[in-house]
């Protein structure tokens, strides 16, 4: 596995290095309590705002298998945009396992409701050769529940140290055979996150959605950062105005891969993952 070089980040708050180590083991990551649950609560009132108006209009929402859903969003749709992207651990992670030039490239959620299924185990979009030759992660996705999670909710269920996996025999380089689900069902660690909390993880990690038996939908939300040179911002696209743009932290403003405009359009939604428009189980 390649070594992490100690970035600046690391040397300030040495449980960074901690939390690079685990996330290089297992894939993935968390950090409690990172902000507060009226944060949150605010949070969750923008993407529940946000479904409710791209549901409506073609391209809006994208199908993640049966009452389960995907909606990129521009970063002025979330109130507390600028505090997420600027929050230490979010930062210090991103600069520590991806370089000092990170660039945020997507803001969005998933949102299983009631009646969502087990989604068939996948990872989000092909391993790169960094990562299944060199050992090297070249995006992370840092995820915030909206909702304290129970067992009924749906979990987000992961295989850890899964993201090593080579995956270019796999459908599409994302959906192993159902043969090897056992493989990863043995590995599987079913999440149960609370408001404030966050994780960090490898999209490369295999994962999936499990069954949603609640009313309470359980919208999470997603900011994916890339290394230089990764590609994913070509799978979105994440807009700004110039003015929301000029009020940003630099801190933020410098790391931010997107269209700068005069007005904001409506998302079409790219990153349709064709493997879980009809859920597995």
């Amino acid at each position: 596995m390649a070594q992490q070089t100690l970035s600046p980040a690391m040397a300030q708050d040495p449980s960074i290095a901690g939390d690079v180590e685990t996330l290089m083991r297992d894939g993935v990551v968390g950090h409690k309590a990172a902000f507060s649950a009226d944060w949150i609560d605010r949070m969750r009132e923008d993407m529940m705002t946000a479904f409710w108006e791209a549901i409506q209009r073609p391209g809006g929402a994208v199908g993640r298998g049966p009452r389960r859903w995907y909606v990129e969003l521009h970063p002025e749709a979330i109130g507390g945009f600028a505090e997420l992207a600027a929050h230490p651990w979010i930062a210090g992670m991103a600069e520590a396992v991806l370089g000092p030039q990170y660039e945020i490239v997507e803001i969005g959620f998933d949102i299983p409701f009631q009646g969502a299924m087990n989604q068939p185990w996948h990872r989000d979009f092909p391993s790169p050769a960094a990562t299944h030759a060199d050992r090297r992660l070249t995006s992370l996705a840092f995820n915030l529940t909206g909702v304290d999670v129970t067992p009924d909710m749906g979990p987000f269920e992961v295989a850890p140290g899964t993201q090593w996996d080579d995956g270019r025999a796999w459908t599409h380089e994302m959906f192993p055979d159902r043969a090897q689900w056992p493989r990863f069902a043995d590995r599987a660690v079913r999440k149960f996150p609370q408001r404030g909390d966050i994780s960090c993880r490898s999209a490369l990690t295999m994962h999936r959605g499990t069954a949603h038996g609640s009313p309470i939908a359980r919208p999470v939300l997603v900011l994916g950062i890339d290394a230089p040179g990764a590609g994913h911002a070509a799978l979105h696209d994440m807009m700004v105005t110039h003015a929301f743009h000029d009020a940003l932290p630099a801190q933020v403003r410098d790391h931010l891969a997107c269209r700068v405009v005069d007005a904001l359009v409506p998302i079409v939604q790219k990153h349709d993952i064709e493997g879980l428009v009809m859920g597995s189980e």
